[in-house]
């Protein structure tokens, strides 16, 4: 267990500094000779990421189920992220390098999201029933934890201030030794599960049939078939919650802008805003996930959304930069819950010998319906002003919460359930 949580600490450090708060700012504001050209840039690299992970997931984990070396499999994902990290100090501060700099982040997305599907397959393998909830939560939490930590010795010791490590800001030497430390950081604490992590036995009587893509993917649609017919209740799951976890995913990716353009915020106040978010939600996601192996997964992910919609509909009707504060952190603290709670509910849910392809198709669902939370705040801000942005979160969460509302599933404890 210890092994495989320590990877989300690790592999946080790319979420939170790579992709959110540092290197991508660097990219996009310092890298690129103009702005909004390096933001489209960035948006076009990171669509492409996306599809990309939408066709192959699913693919990956047909493969994986396969080959049953899930070890394997993550290690060689984990060192292809951390590689693409460590190419990112070559990114300098020439529009010339652009291309470059959106290639890698939208790479190491694409690698870090296959890679998260062998991970979340391990699950089966180091719980129970009983302790699934605990142990989902206790590693989404120690993501948080290192995404937090990481951010802070990125910013303080590289970036604010010339940064406190002294590293040369010539040639943007500082922005670009964050990606190094991310790399490193991601490297070291995934080395545990690398090589201590569970093992599968190889069926070599599967593996010995050459892997085809296309007949793979004639399986997964065959697959997809079958829980239309046979488990509707998993494929209700994987739509309804694709939906609320794209509202999950635009509370962290938004609440910055939010926060700068709605409540007068500078970058420093931003970053202490983001630090006490991860915070929060690392201590919610503990603490949750204890609840979570007491009453299941369902009443902790219903009442967590519930709980969140109400936050930000307060957020929306007082425009207070107190309120926005503590019922914001009211949101980060079950942001985590409703997702490793959901994690442990698929887990519970599907069979343990397509796990891999299970969570691939899991990540496919969540790429495909990713653009309703952003085309919800875009239309409210253009309707009411940056501030009524938050209801396009709103009612994303709304829009899963009712979709996930009728699911029952057959077969568990009603605790489960």
């Amino acid at each position: 267990m210890a092994a495989w949580s320590l990877w989300d600490l690790g592999s946080n450090a790319f979420n939170t500094v790579i992709l959110s708060f540092v290197f991508s700012v660097y990219v996009t504001g310092t890298v690129a000779a103009d702005p909004e050209n390096g933001q489209q840039v960035y948006s076009n690299a990171q669509t492409v990421a996306g599809i990309l992970v939408a066709l192959l997931a699913p693919l990956m984990g047909a493969w994986a189920d396969r080959v049953r070396n899930r070890r394997l499999l993550l290690t060689i994902a984990t060192l292809g992220v951390v590689a693409s990290m460590a190419a990112m100090w070559f990114v300098k501060p020439e529009n010339s390098y652009l291309l470059l700099g959106v290639t890698l982040i939208a790479l190491a997305s694409v690698i870090a999201e296959i890679a998260g599907v062998f991970y979340n397959g391990m699950l089966l393998q180091i719980s129970s029933p009983t302790t699934v909830g605990r142990i989902s939560g206790t590693a989404w939490a120690l993501g948080y934890v290192g995404g937090v930590v990481a951010l802070v010795i990125a910013l303080f010791g590289f970036i604010l201030d010339g940064g406190m490590l002294g590293v040369p800001t010539e040639d943007a030497q500082n922005a670009r030794a964050v990606a190094l430390l991310c790399a490193g950081w991601f490297l070291v604490f995934s080395i545990p599960v690398m090589v201590w992590g569970p093992r599968e036995v190889p069926d070599t009587a599967r593996v010995r049939e050459p892997f085809r893509p296309l007949q793979a993917y004639r399986d997964i649609i065959a697959r997809v078939v079958r829980m239309w017919r046979t488990e509707r209740h998993l494929l209700h799951f994987l739509l309804s919650s694709a939906v609320y976890r794209d509202g999950l995913g635009a509370v962290f990716a938004f609440a910055g802008v939010i926060a700068a353009t709605s409540y007068g915020m500078d970058t420093v106040d931003v970053a202490v805003f983001g630090i006490a978010a991860n915070v929060i939600a690392a201590i919610g996601t503990w603490v949750f996930g204890k609840v979570d192996d007491r009453v299941g997964p369902r009443p902790v992910i219903v009442g967590a959304l519930t709980a969140m919609i109400v936050f930000g509909l307060i957020i929306v009707a007082f425009d207070s930069t107190a309120v926005f504060w503590v019922f914001g952190m009211g949101i980060a603290a079950l942001v985590g819950a409703v997702q490793s709670a959901s994690r442990t509910l698929l887990t519970r849910m599907m069979p343990a010998d397509e796990a891999n392809e299970t969570f691939g198709l899991y990540a496919t669902a969540g790429r495909a319906v990713s653009f309703i939370s952003p085309a919800l705040i875009a239309i409210f801000t253009a309707v009411a002003g940056a501030r009524m942005g938050m209801l396009g979160i709103v009612l994303t969460l709304a829009l899963g919460l009712l979709a996930f509302w009728p699911l029952r599933v057959p077969g568990l404890t009603s605790r489960a359930r």
